[in-house]
């Protein structure tokens, strides 16, 4: 039988499906020109469609936050001596040993407000681990799994980064930028800035009814008087509070410095105090679904549901353990045996 003639194959490589991992610098083969592959040894993330882009407005962006810094310092420093200079003198008049718990009060939020302040806006809010990259021997199997290259930074990044623009590097767990403190929120100074948060709450909340009372007794006596009221019905109710504040509009006249600087005292804190609450709030929120506000963002369209869990404050806070680890042991659900 005669022997058939030899088939040979030959295959054409075409140049668009080869692409080059910025991870390890391999040589890959795709099926097809795809934009977006995942290295099958380093386990980076190329993207071939991203190009640097200038960042325009930086500049812009940091005069803002140095300006949102420098009001809230001010802010902060005129609500401490405004309320120290207003409140204490009444308080001291009214009992002396009152005027020293709140001197006390005082002194401790203050600290607390300002340090925790500091440690957020002036502190790095999280720096990505260096890895190493580019090189294949350098670079073992899984080293850089899902790992992306940041076009701005010129450095890899890892799943959990997020590259801010506004401070021009890469944050890692990235929450958001907050321009009141001037940086970003991240895995160092997130800690920092909720502690600020709840620290600034309390003392917004210590400072409304410091004002409240003091301010009674610093008020003018009010003179108002009612006619004759019968029934009850809206027009009425509508003209006691209208005579009321009337009242309260004439007797403002005649306070004094002291009495201003505590009814600006009050209307300021309040404000805050319910815009720092509802923030205080949303955070806490995320933090109990384990997340961030960008992963947040991130998981919107997705079906993933994160683990909610108590246990996740904890953690966050520094205890690892939870609470009930702490508790007596009269206080845990005894195990119940059954019968035979």
């Amino acid at each position: 039988m005669a022997d058939l003639p030899k088939e040979q194959f030959i295959t054409i490589v075409n140049d668009d499906h080869e692409a080059t991992c910025w991870g390890c610098g391999l040589c890959l083969l795709l099926p097809s020109h795809a934009p977006i592959f995942k290295c099958g040894w380093c386990g980076a993330i190329t993207n071939q469609n991203t190009s640097k882009c200038e960042s325009k407005g930086s500049w812009w962006r940091r005069l803002r936050d140095r300006c949102f810094v420098c009001v809230l310092i001010v802010f902060m420093l005129f609500v401490i001596s405004g309320g120290v200079w207003a409140v204490c003198p009444i308080i001291f008049s009214i009992s002396y040993f009152c005027g020293i718990f709140h001197s006390i009060i005082t002194m401790i939020l203050s600290v607390t407000t300002l340090s925790s302040f500091s440690l957020a806006a002036f502190c790095c809010a999280g720096m990505p681990p260096s890895m190493q990259w580019g090189s294949f021997p350098a670079v073992r199997q899984g080293d850089l799994e899902n790992y992306t290259f940041c076009h701005y930074c010129s450095k890899p990044k890892s799943p959990r980064t997020h590259h801010c623009r506004s401070c021009g590097m890469c944050i890692l767990d990235m929450d958001h930028h907050c321009p009141f403190i001037g940086n970003c929120v991240g895995a160092a100074n997130h800690r920092h800035f909720i502690l600020f948060l709840i620290s600034a709450v309390i003392s917004t909340i210590y400072v409304s009814i410091m004002s409240i009372y003091a301010g009674l007794h610093l008020w003018p006596q009010l003179t108002y008087k009612f006619g004759r009221l019968n029934g009850f019905n809206r027009d009425m109710a509508f003209r006691v509070v209208m005579e009321i504040f009337l009242a309260l509009l004439r007797s403002a006249v005649l306070l004094s410095t002291r009495g201003i600087v505590l009814v600006y005292l009050f209307i300021s804190s309040v404000s805050v105090e319910i815009g720092l609450s509802m923030l205080l709030w949303q955070q806490l929120c995320y933090i109990y679904e384990g997340k961030t506000y960008l992963s947040h963002l991130s998981s919107q369209g997705n079906d993933e549901v994160g683990k909610k869990d108590c246990q996740n404050l904890f953690r966050f806070f520094g205890c690892p353990y939870s609470i009930s680890r702490y508790f007596p042991n009269f206080w845990r659900s005894r195990k119940r045996h059954k019968r035979r």
